[in-house]
């Protein structure tokens, strides 16, 4: 099944105090006010997502054409996903952790308590 932008807003906005914004005027998600995924406009469309540098190496060496870069994303900490390849779990989990990485420490510190119990 193809995702939409709709479907990945839905997705994120499970996450807490996630909005939609804009960024580089383009669709994004932003959680405290701090961007951590954005649907490209440019030519090769697209989802750019935050990520760590080793699970972004992770998801190009495993061949899985969901996932991609381009010269522009070389050593930033975003990968590229083809929204109409991804499985949508597997995009559930990596919103998930992008949010991780843009969400204020207070935030995350409440999320854990929460889910802890």
């Amino acid at each position: 099944m193809s995702l939409t932008w709709e479907n990945v807003v839905r997705l994120a906005t499970e996450l807490p105090e996630v909005a939609e914004s804009t960024s580089y005027r383009a669709p994004a998600l932003k959680v405290s006010g701090k961007s951590f995924a954005r649907l490209r406009t440019e030519a090769e469309g697209g989802l750019a997502l935050r990520c760590e540098m080793t699970e972004k190496h992770a998801l190009l060496a495993s061949g899985d054409p969901a996932f991609y870069t381009t010269g522009h994303y070389d050593g930033y900490p975003y990968i590229l996903i083809d929204l109409d390849r991804v499985d949508t779990e597997q995009l559930r989990e990596l919103l998930d952790a992008a949010w991780w990485l843009a969400a204020p420490a207070k935030l995350r510190k409440t999320r854990d308590r929460g889910t802890a119990g």
